[in-house]
C-alpha cells in the first residue's frame, strides 16, 4: 500500500494480516485485563461496518460517537471509515446546547453512545426537538430556534447496564448491530472490500471540535493523510513500534488522543490499554507501565500535586532522601537537556535514581516510559523541570486541532523549558509582522465543516494556518509561544506580557488549581481556585475542619496559605506584572458552566462577563465583595445564596518570620 492511498481501515487490515494473534487492544473489566488481537479487532470492525450499512449509513455521511474510551469507540470509528463515512467525536461531558450544536451542524443520523447516561441525554434531545417542532413559540424551544433540525434516528449503545427496560424504537445494542452486520455481510459478499478499497487518503477521517474558548466549537475536518503525515513526522523524531504500549484514558473526541492512539497507533501498531474506570486509572497505568504517554498539562500538574502530597505525608528520612535525590536529578537534567553528558555526576546520579527517583516514577506509572509529551496548553517551566529532574523525558508539543495537534516538538538533548521546541519535518513556520505564529504542512486540516468563511479566515491562499497565537523564534530556532494574540497585554510602562505565563507561575503552587489574571490600573489582579486534594490534605494536617469546597476556600488560613504562595511566585516575576490582589473563588471552574473548555482551557471572556463585579472590586482595591450565586442540590432544588468573598491585598502581606521557600517537590510549609 502506497502512502498516497493509506487509510486507517487499510492499516488495520494490514496489521491483522501481519500480526493476527498479537494484542491490539486490552480493556480492564472486573479487575482482569481482556485482550483483543489484531485479527479479532479487524473482524469486529468488519461486522460493525456491515451493521452500519444495514442501518442506512452511506459514504459521505457522519457518524457521532459519544462516551468514554472503550474498544467499541474505535471499532465504531474504524467501521464508519471503512464504508466512507466520517466520525465526529463528542466529549462525554457535553450536554444541552453544545451537544445539540454538534449533532445538528454535522447532520448526524446515527450516534454510537456509551451508556445509560449518554442515551438519556440523546433521548431528551430528541424529545425536546419534537416538542419544539410541535410548538415553536414555547420557551423550551429557544435552543432549537437557531439550529438546523435534529436528524438523529438511531442510537447504538455499547454498555447495556440500566437500559434493559428502555423501549424507544431508536435504540440498538452494539453487539446486536454486529450480529445484524454478520448476516448483512454474508448476503453482500465482497461489498466491504470494495468500500475499503475505494477509500483514499484524502477522505475525511475524523471531525474534531475546536476548543471553543470564545464561542460555539467549530468542527475541524481532518483527512487520513492529514493525520498520517503527522504520525510519520513525529515517529521519525521519536521512533514508536509494535511492542510499545499506550494507555488511553483521555477522550477520543480530543485531537491529542486521535494523534497518538489512532494515527500513531495504527501506523506503528501500538498496543492500546483502556483502564477500567477513572477510579482505577492510576493503578491500571502502573500495571501497564506505558512506553508512550501524551497528556495535557492538567494531568502532569496533577501528578506533581500527588507527589507533593505523598512526600509531605512521608517521614523525615524519606523526605531527606528524596530531596537529596531530587537535587542530583535536577543537576543531571540541566546538563542532559543541553546535550551535555553527566560526567563525574553519573555514578551519583545512578545511585540517586535507584534510591529516590525511580520509585516515584514507578508510583506514577512512568517506570517504563520512553516518550512523554504534553500539549494543548502551556506547561509551566517549573512543572516541566520537575519531571526532567525525576527522570521523565517530557517534551512539549505545539499545534492545534487544525494541524492535527502537532507542528513543533522538543528533541532529545535539546530542550528549553520556556519553549515548545522546533518544527517537525514537513512543517514550515514563520512569524507574521504582527507577531502571529503561522504554520504550513501536509497536516493542515481540510476546513471547518459547513463554515467556509471561518476556513478562509484560518488558512490563507498560500496555505498558511493562522494560529491566533503570538510568539517568536529564539536564537536556537526554538519557538516561544507567548499567548493568544488577543490575550497579550501591555503594562503602563510598555512591558508586553502573557497572562498565561503569570498564571502558570501561580499554578505551580500545589494549592492552586486555576488562576485567571487581569491587568488593573495599579498592577495585576487574579481570580484563583484551589486544588481540593492538596489543599484539603494541608488543612487536615493543620487540623482545620471543613465540609465543602466553598467552606474550605473561605477559611482565612487557606487564604493566607495561597497569599504566601502567590507572594513567592511574585518574586520570580518582573515588578510590573506581579499580582497585587487576588480573591479565592467559592467554586471550581466548570466546563458545564462554560468557564473552561472540555480540555480545561479557561474561557477568559466568560470569566470576565460572569465575574465582572469581582474583577471591578479587585481593580478598585476593595477589601470584600458580596456575590449572589445559585446552588443546585441533588434533588434538583435551586436556591440563591449570598457569599462574601475576601480580597487579599499582597501589597501589605508579609510572609511569616522564619518561613523559607519550600523545596520544589514539597507542598507543605
Amino acid at each position: 500500500m502506497s502512502a498516497s492511498d493509506a487509510t486507517f481501515p487499510k492499516l488495520l487490515r494490514g496489521l491483522a494480516a501481519k500480526h493476527p494473534d498479537q494484542t491490539a487492544l486490552q480493556e480492564k473489566r472486573y479487575g482482569i485485563w481482556q485482550p483483543m488481537s489484531w485479527s479479532t479487532y479487524a473482524a469486529r470492525v468488519q461486522d460493525f461496518a456491515h451493521g452500519l450499512a444495514a442501518l442506512g449509513v452511506e459514504r459521505g455521511q457522519i457518524v457521532a460517537v459519544l462516551g468514554d474510551n472503550r474498544p467499541e469507540w474505535l471499532i465504531a470509528e474504524l467501521a464508519a471509515q471503512s464504508i466512507g463515512a466520517a466520525v465526529v467525536g463528542i466529549y462525554p461531558t457535553s450536554i444541552g446546547e453544545e451537544l445539540l450544536h454538534i449533532l445538528t451542524l454535522a447532520r448526524v443520523k446515527v450516534v454510537v453512545a456509551e451508556d445509560q447516561e449518554q442515551v438519556d441525554k440523546l433521548l431528551k434531545l430528541r424529545a425536546d426537538a419534537a416538542a419544539a417542532a410541535a410548538d415553536p413559540s414555547a420557551a423550551s424551544s429557544a435552543p432549537f430556534a437557531d439550529m438546523p433540525p435534529l436528524l438523529v434516528d438511531t442510537v447504538v449503545f455499547y454498555d447495556p447496564h440500566g437500559l434493559e427496560q428502555y423501549s424507544d424504537s431508536c435504540l440498538r445494542d452494539f453487539t446486536a448491530v454486529e450480529a445484524v452486520g454478520r448476516e448483512w455481510g454474508a448476503s453482500h459478499p465482497g461489498w466491504l472490500d470494495e468500500q475499503v478499497a475505494r477509500g483514499t487518503s484524502g477522505d475525511i477521517a475524523v471531525i474534531c471540535t475546536t476548543s471553543g474558548t470564545t464561542s460555539r466549537p467549530k468542527l475541524a475536518e481532518l483527512s487520513h493523510d492529514n493525520l498520517l503525515a503527522m504520525a510519520d513526522h513525529l515517529t521519525a523524531i521519536d521512533p514508536i513500534n509494535s511492542v510499545d504500549r499506550y494507555v488511553s484514558f483521555l477522550p477520543f473526541a480530543w485531537i491529542g488522543e486521535q494523534m497518538l492512539a489512532v494515527a500513531c497507533g495504527l501506523s506503528r501498531g501500538l498496543t492500546l490499554s483502556f483502564p477500567e474506570d477513572s477510579a482505577t486509572q492510576k493503578s491500571d497505568m502502573r500495571e501497564i507501565g506505558p512506553d508512550v504517554m501524551f497528556s495535557p498539562p492538567r494531568i502532569w500538574e496533577g501528578m506533581l500535586s500527588e507527589v507533593q502530597v505523598r512526600i509531605d505525608e512521608a517521614g523525615w528520612l524519606k523526605r531527606k532522601v528524596f530531596g537529596w535525590g531530587y537535587d542530583i536529578g535536577d543537576k543531571a537534567a540541566g546538563r542532559r537537556v543541553k546535550g551535555e553528558t553527566s560526567g563525574s555526576l553519573a555514578p551519583l546520579h545512578w545511585l540517586a535514581d535507584q534510591v529516590a527517583l525511580r520509585p516515584v516514577r514507578d508510583q506514577l506509572g512512568l517506570a517504563r516510559n520512553q516518550h512523554a509529551y504534553t500539549g494543548g496548553a502551556p506547561l509551566g517551566p517549573d512543572v516541566f523541570r520537575f519531571f526532567h529532574a525525576i527522570g521523565v523525558n517530557l517534551k512539549q508539543f505545539y499545534g492545534q486541532t487544525e494541524i492535527c495537534g502537532i507542528a513543533v516538538v522538543h528533541r532529545d538533548d535539546d530542550i528549553a523549558f520556556n519553549t515548545v521546541g522546533t518544527p517537525i519535518a514537513g512543517t514550515e513556520i514563520k512569524i507574521a509582522d504582527n507577531g502571529e505564529i503561522l504554520l504550513r504542512s501536509a497536516s493542515v486540516f481540510k476546513g471547518y465543516h459547513r463554515n467556509p468563511d471561518a476556513t478562509a479566515e484560518a488558512v490563507d491562499p498560500q496555505g498558511w494556518l493562522h494560529t491566533g497565537d503570538a510568539g517568536y523564534l529564539d536564537e536556537k530556532g526554538h519557538l516561544v509561544v507567548i499567548d493568544r494574540q488577543k490575550d497579550v497585554l501591555t503594562t503602563a510602562d510598555g512591558t508586553r506580557f502573557s497572562s498565561a505565563f503569570i498564571e502558570n507561575k501561580l499554578k505551580f503552587s500545589p494549592y492552586v488549581e486555576e488562576a485567571v489574571t487581569f491587568a488593573a490600573d495599579n498592577g495585576m489582579t487574579a481570580i484563583v481556585t484551589i486544588d481540593p486534594m492538596t489543599t484539603g490534605s494541608w488543612a487536615e494536617h493543620e487540623r482545620l475542619s471543613y465540609t465543602t469546597y466553598t467552606d474550605l476556600a473561605a477559611k482565612a488560613e487557606v487564604q493566607d496559605l495561597v497569599a504566601e504562595e502567590i507572594h513567592r511566585a511574585n518574586e520570580d516575576l518582573p515588578e510590573s506584572i506581579r499580582v497585587q490582589r487576588f480573591v479565592l473563588l467559592h467554586k471550581q471552574f466548570d466546563p458545564d458552566d462554560d468557564e473552561i473548555t472540555r480540555t480545561r482551557k479557561v474561557r477568559r471572556n466568560v470569566i470576565q462577563d460572569r465575574y465582572g463585579l469581582i474583577i471591578d472590586a479587585l481593580n478598585r482595591g476593595d477589601e470584600r465583595i458580596g456575590i449572589t450565586t445559585s446552588v443546585t442540590y441533588q434533588d434538583g432544588t435551586k436556591v440563591e445564596r449570598t457569599i462574601d468573598l475576601r480580597i487579599v491585598d499582597l501589597t501589605t502581606y508579609r510572609v511569616p518570620e522564619g518561613r523559607g521557600r519550600r523545596p520544589v517537590w514539597s507542598g507543605r510549609r
